[in-house]
């Protein structure tokens, strides 16, 4: 997906295969980087994916489908197509690997650039650390890994900083936290650290392994009734396991390490 300080030479090439109707996005490795039912194309495949959805709970019903998302990483797309394509909002992707790119339009229905709809081929630490770009989004999902999968590509204090400054208050940030080397407390204490503790929770992880952590931007999470009743609304309109999300729920350890001053 997005690798930091490395040119075009240097990224894995994006790989295609298929079995049982659904198609996947590789990275030169058997690794999935993303994956497409080739019939139901704006269906979310990947359990995983569904739970970065998790935002949706965050948002009150009258914005749910208002405001700005942002993907770093695009993958298969998927993200984007939902956001853009079914929730309708204005969307931002930001992907420096160009072969994705190249995929993702050849083969996973990406949409076409619009008012709607901008693509920026760049390094996701570049974009988020834009001041200019301060407060401009809404709705922000990281997914973030290299070819081998082995840990997010970019997981510093720095960069987690940045990332609660691209949000508006209200706004919502879903990561995807995930890999050999990956180590899920101190990841989450600096997602904490930059957020505050109070509005960061995470989801059980999948099968596979992946931790959705879900950050809240000087805002409180909603009470418990509230969020039942948006995920009731959210699996009648958009057929997500919204009712699952919320079991899974949960609050940060108590005990995470410190996170480092940079």
């Amino acid at each position: 997906m997005n690798a930091r300080n490395k040119n075009e030479a240097e990224l894995a090439p994006a790989t295609i295969s298929e079995a049982d109707g659904v198609r996947y996005l590789h990275l030169g490795t058997p690794w999935v980087q993303g994956a497409m039912r080739v019939r139901r194309s704006l269906a979310l495949e990947l359990e995983y994916i569904q739970r970065m959805m998790v935002w949706m709970l965050l948002r009150p019903d009258d914005e749910l489908t208002q405001g700005h998302a942002v993907q770093l990483g695009l993958g298969a797309a998927a993200i984007t197509r939902f956001c853009h394509s079914t929730l309708r909002m204005r969307c931002t992707a930001v992907e420096l690997n160009p072969s994705v790119i190249d995929a993702c339009r050849l083969w996973f229905h990406l949409p076409g650039e619009s008012a709607r709809f901008t693509l920026l081929e760049q390094d996701a630490a570049d974009f988020v650390a834009d001041a200019g770009r301060a407060e401009s989004a809404q709705v922000l999902c990281v997914d973030l890994y290299d070819h081998d999968a082995a840990g997010p590509v970019l997981d510093s204090a720095t960069f987690y900083r940045n990332c609660e400054r691209l949000l508006a208050d209200g706004g919502v940030m879903t990561v995807n936290l995930f890999g050999r080397d990956a180590s899920f407390e101190r990841s989450a204490a600096r997602i904490a650290t930059a957020f505050g503790a109070a509005q960061v929770c995470s989801l059980r992880p999948t099968k596979e392994g992946n931790t959705i952590v879900v950050a809240l931007k000087n805002a409180e999470l909603p009470e418990r009734a509230a969020l039942a009743q948006r995920a009731d609304a959210i699996e009648r309109r958009f057929k997500l396991p919204a009712k699952k999300w919320l079991r899974m729920i949960r609050p940060l350890p108590q005990a995470l390490p410190a996170a480092e001053p940079t």
